[in-house]
């Protein structure tokens, strides 16, 4: 059986393929290569490759064959993406600068440029959507795409509409995309994950059950290290262990709702669909202090910018909130979370700052503040039906639109509440 180990790294760090599944592999873009047969295999799994990272270099090719971390300047900042040479070293994604810098001295770490990111993703999101309206993104630098019902309008194949978006993406935007294509959405995304970087994996619904089955268990979505370790415990390595296992077996030692949960994977069923423009539940804002912070007067003018950015999202979305909860983690590294629903929808930043001023006044009474942060959630869209109040509610919302057309204009430092009008603030813009 191939080592737990061996394959969660490769699934991150690009290691070798085992020969027998290399069949599935194909490292050609070309449409004219020998594609793996890909009968039944309609769900494409598309992956930037080191996408934040990828996109920095184009600025600077010269490191391209060294070590490269993208990340804040802050002492406390994590990575927010590794290229390959630097993920050899073991640094990846969400970890702490230091520790990177501990396993990669040499690393260069470039700051992040956000809007560059963002609209690189929102033009190959569009490449998409000229292939399936099915598209469903889950990050900048990922998406599902089913293309069933586009294999007779395109006259092609899945495994060819995966090789002429790989071809398309690195002619125009030059930065590589690995690909998954699969009977089902999970197995897909674990395809991608191991034909990286800049490869493809075609698994076609024959080959189902035998590419999933050598597997180990801590390859499939949703299992961490301690379901994987009780797994092994009672002897469950392998997908296929799981498989062979009765239903009842499962749910007696897994409970009933993992148990299931992997009997089912475990057999290749997903009933999970592809869900294009999938509404978003949530959204918000957090900071990490650079220093831990005891100074309640500047945690809640964090606070309100904070909530001044969540307000003008959500009117920049159309959409208004039920529920507005905060995040704070202290100096000890202990987190809570505390919410409160409204009494209705808003999208009134003040609003939503009157209430998390409120359950940080009651919640966060002593110790130092590593991390603030404020979430909404409860989101509807904008024509959804508001209370009729008696307040300056519409007075306070009509400003905050003027003061969003202000920032439009003129940029984010333009228009903001007195109390943010300090020097750090304004260099925050």
């Amino acid at each position: 059986m191939l080592h737990a180990v061996r394959w969660r790294v490769m699934g991150r760090h690009n290691a070798e393929l085992p020969p027998e599944f290399a069949r599935f592999r194909v490292a050609s873009r070309s449409p004219r290569a020998e594609w793996p047969d890909d009968t039944g295999a309609a769900v494409l799994h598309v992956d930037m490759d080191a996408f934040f990272a990828a996109i920095e270099l184009l600025e600077r090719p010269e490191l391209t064959q060294q070590p490269v971390i993208v990340a804040g300047e802050s002492s406390r900042a994590v990575v927010l993406s590794a290229n390959y040479p630097a993920r050899r070293y073991g640094v990846h994604s969400a970890m702490p600068v230091a520790a990177a810098r501990s396993r990669c001295p040499q690393a260069v770490r470039l700051a992040p440029s956000k809007d560059s990111y963002r609209k690189v993703s929102e033009a190959v999101m569009a490449r998409f959507q000229e292939v399936t309206p099915l598209v469903e993104p889950l990050s900048l630098d990922e998406a599902f795409l089913d293309v069933s019902g586009a294999l007779r309008r395109l006259a092609s194949s899945p495994a060819e509409i995966g090789a002429g978006i790989r071809s398309d993406v690195a002619a125009v935007h030059r930065i590589t995309c690995s690909v998954g294509v699969a009977p089902v959405k999970f197995v897909a995304k674990l395809a991608s994950g191991m034909a990286k970087p800049d490869g493809m994996m075609v698994i076609p619904e024959t080959e189902l059950l035998g590419f999933l089955h050598p597997l180990p268990v801590s390859t499939l979505s949703g299992v961490g290290n301690r379901t994987a370790e009780h797994c092994a415990r009672i002897g469950l390595e392998s997908i296929g262990d799981v498989a062979a296992a009765s239903l009842s077996r499962l749910r007696r030692t897994l409970g009933v709702a993992a148990g299931e949960r992997l009997y089912a994977l475990a057999h290749g069923h997903d009933d999970s669909e592809v869900v294009a423009d999938r509404p978003d539940k949530s959204l918000g804002s957090e900071r990490t202090f650079d220093v831990d912070e005891y100074d309640g007067v500047r945690l809640r003018r964090e606070l309100l910018r904070l909530c001044e950015r969540t307000g003008e999202t959500l009117r920049t979305r159309e959409l208004r909130a039920r529920t507005v909860s905060i995040k704070v983690r202290f100096a000890d590294f202990r987190t809570i979370t505390r919410a409160r629903t409204l009494s209705g929808p808003t999208d009134i930043a003040r609003e939503i700052y009157t209430v998390a001023e409120q359950l940080l006044t009651e919640h966060c009474t002593t110790g130092g503040v590593r991390l603030i942060g404020v979430r909404v959630e409860g989101l509807a869209g904008a024509d959804v039906g508001q209370q009729l109040s008696l307040d300056t509610s519409g007075h306070r919302r009509d400003v905050e639109v003027a003061a969003d057309g202000a920032r439009n204009r003129f940029g984010l430092g333009a228009v903001r509440p007195a109390s943010l009008l300090s020097g750090e603030y304004e260099a925050e813009g």
